[in-house]
């Protein structure tokens, strides 16, 4: 038994390095084409008003795709789930560098929307690391596929200038070159993920539990399966909804922050590091929340991060106008985000039966993608209409209610067996 889990635990660690590899590899094509997508967008279309279209359309994307792989992942396994998300992420970016040289603005949201498909695949690895993780430390092996993140989501957006450089020398428009380096990190991903994601780790835990005696039936879970799911399991429900929230709350007040410091005539480079130190809290720490989360319970680490999310919101609303509580406040927001997302997708996992994990996951997925979509048109229209202190102010209302929603499932749930 000993040597079968020094087994298990082994095939674990190959896993997560080759989650870990192919999520930086996502990431790097995701942070190249995400940064430049606004600007692309204002060339197209001749007008800065719809500059924001190319977020939008891209984190809908997102929300479109995160079912249909995880059905397909369902089905075939993560390794040709996640190389297909990949594989419409590449094309994706292809159609866009097509747009821009048609200056086609219809190609361009149809390029970009697809270019989501990025996005997917990496809001899907971090499930991944937890089809073979062991029960105690299924939090950490999550966080740190999470934390590899780190590594494209800054290295990316620096893609930038190289790639209008590769862009003029292809002949190419010069913001075309970004997505032609996002394309190639996509494709390069595509085959990372057919040739080392090998033994598939959802086939295998399947198999796993064929040879340990446990009768796998056969599912094919639709949409309306997966929410009937989550309405017959309150803790995967709460999950989710501390996984959409949290989500909706950071991408609301990061989305509009950039937005404020321009009216405070910020220079560029102070809101460019105020937006890097955010992005650092997000990933960088997610190990810590792995960690925590394994041993003081995924409840309390949800709260944890409300409580971080809490507090970034009341500095802000305090001192809208003040830099430096800004910087911290954006900190803040990251690292609540990371705890979060690390203790929720933890729970959603363990809630429910490992049948029907791909299927609510993906649900999950696009739940987080919608909010994150509806919360950036909210906070732009919030923060035209009382400004960035009292968007932040109003937006305590959705901490309070998800640490509401996890403390009064837990309590009504308590001492129920998990899936």
């Amino acid at each position: 038994m000993s040597s079968l889990l020094a087994t298990r635990r082994g095939l674990q660690r190959k896993i997560l390095t080759v989650l870990a590899i192919g999520q930086v590899l996502g990431a790097l094509g995701t942070g190249a084409s995400f940064s430049i997508g606004s600007l692309m967008a204002v060339q197209i279309s001749g007008s800065p008003a719809l500059g924001g279209l190319s977020a939008t359309f891209a984190t809908l994307g997102t929300a479109i795709l995160a079912f249909p792989l995880a059905r397909y992942a369902n089905r075939w396994g993560r390794r040709w789930a996640l190389s297909l998300g990949l594989f419409i992420a590449a094309a994706g970016s292809t159609i866009v560098v097509a747009a821009d040289l048609a200056q086609s603005f219809p190609l361009f949201i149809v390029g970009i929307a697809l270019v989501g498909a990025g996005n997917a695949v990496n809001l899907q690895t971090r499930f991944a690391a937890t089809d073979l993780a062991q029960p105690t430390t299924r939090a950490r092996d999550l966080s740190l596929v999470v934390w590899a993140t780190t590594v494209g989501v800054v290295i990316g957006p620096n893609l930038v200038g190289p790639g209008d450089g590769l862009g003029l020398s292809l002949g190419l428009p010069s913001l075309a070159g970004a997505f032609v380096i996002a394309a190639f990190f996509y494709v390069v991903g595509v085959v990372f993920y057919a040739i080392g994601l090998r033994p598939d780790p959802l086939l295998e835990a399947r198999a796993q539990r064929v040879r340990d005696g446990v009768e796998v039936p056969s599912t094919k879970r639709s949409i309306g399966a997966a929410f009937g799911i989550l309405r017959a399991t309150p803790m995967a429900a709460a999950a989710v909804v501390a996984l959409a929230l949290s989500h909706g709350v950071m991408v609301g007040i990061m989305s509009m922050t950039p937005v404020h410091l321009s009216m405070m005539n910020v220079i560029l480079p102070l809101i460019g590091l105020t937006v890097s130190l955010h992005t650092a809290g997000m990933y960088a720490f997610s190990p810590l929340f792995g960690w925590l989360a394994d041993r003081w319970g995924r409840i309390s680490v949800i709260v944890l991060g409300q409580v971080i999310l809490l507090a970034a919101l009341v500095l802000n609303a305090l001192a809208p106008h003040d830099m430096t509580a800004i910087v911290i406040s954006m900190i803040l927001l990251g690292l609540g985000w990371s705890a979060a997302t690390v203790a929720a997708s933890a729970l959603l996992t363990e809630s429910v039966t490992p049948e029907d994990r791909p299927s609510v996951q993906g649900l999950s997925d696009t739940l987080m993608s919608l909010t994150a979509a509806a919360a950036g048109a909210a906070a732009g229209l919030t923060l035209s209409a009382i400004g960035y202190g009292a968007l932040s102010a109003v937006t305590i209302a959705l901490t309070v209610g998800v640490t509401c929603t996890v403390l009064i499932v837990r309590a009504r749930t308590r001492g129920a067996p998990t899936a």
